[in-house]
């Protein structure tokens, strides 16, 4: 597998995906064109963020094709070379793919070699639920259930901070909430600018900062950018 799972699209003060530009074009090197979800939009149109997307794609001299214009979605994920999966609200973008019947079909082109790259939402919907997001559900999918082509789950946006005055639950606390119902996954604190990298068999944390991990029964621990995170698929 070739994935690459990024927490966010814009760092504060720079432009759209310059952060993580680099790894994108190191994931879809020899790729032409892109299909790309647009699903997570919800205050702005498929044909917008398509053309957000593809401002910064032909930078990399790579074509995007939103799968939105398609007559036969799950047609078009059988024959991309490349998925990319765009942020916004989780709920409205799993609600579609499980519409279009593409989690299935995306899975297996995913396990058998074709570059998949998400931000955000699009990391969510990597994982085996949607559980683990921080989105409102403003409109709701037919279950939680996402497209598990990785065996751990990623909280995107990780938040180490209480507001002064917010008497409310942490974001370790709602994680911690999350492992009492399902105890036998790993829990990724994804910290802005952050990604994680899938290839040849390996996991890696990429970026500036470290990320949390957690797991039902263990300590909350720390792992380093440029750690081997392997232990993740256990």
């Amino acid at each position: 597998m070739k994935i690459l799972l990024i927490s966010n699209s814009t760092n504060a003060g720079e432009p759209y995906l310059q952060h993580c530009i680099e790894q994108i074009r190191e994931t879809l090197k020899g790729v032409n064109t892109v299909l790309f979800i647009p699903y997570a939009a919800v205050t702005f149109s498929f044909d917008e963020y398509e053309k957000d997307i593809q401002t910064e794609f032909q930078k990399l001299g790579i074509k995007v094709k939103s799968i939105h214009h398609e007559k036969f979605p799950k047609e078009a994920v059988k024959q991309a070379e490349a998925i990319v999966v765009g942020g916004g609200n989780t709920f409205k973008l799993l609600k579609l793919i499980q519409q279009n019947d593409l989690i299935e079909t995306l899975r297996y082109r995913v396990f058998n070699g074709i570059p998949y790259i998400g931000w955000s939402a699009g990391a969510n919907v990597a994982c085996p639920t949607i559980c683990t997001t921080n989105d409102m559900p403003i409109t709701e999918p037919d279950n939680l259930s996402a497209f598990n082509i990785v065996r751990f789950q990623i909280n995107p946006h990780y938040l180490d901070v209480n507001p002064a005055g917010h008497a409310g639950e942490t974001r370790e606390e709602r994680i911690i909430e999350y492992l009492e119902m399902d105890p036998y996954v790993y829990v990724v604190g994804l910290r802005e600018g952050s990604m994680i990298k899938i290839e040849s068999g390996t996991a890696t944390l990429l970026g500036p900062k470290s990320a949390r991990i957690f797991k039902h029964t263990q300590t909350t621990r720390e792992i380093q950018p440029g750690d081997d995170i392997d232990f993740l698929f256990d």
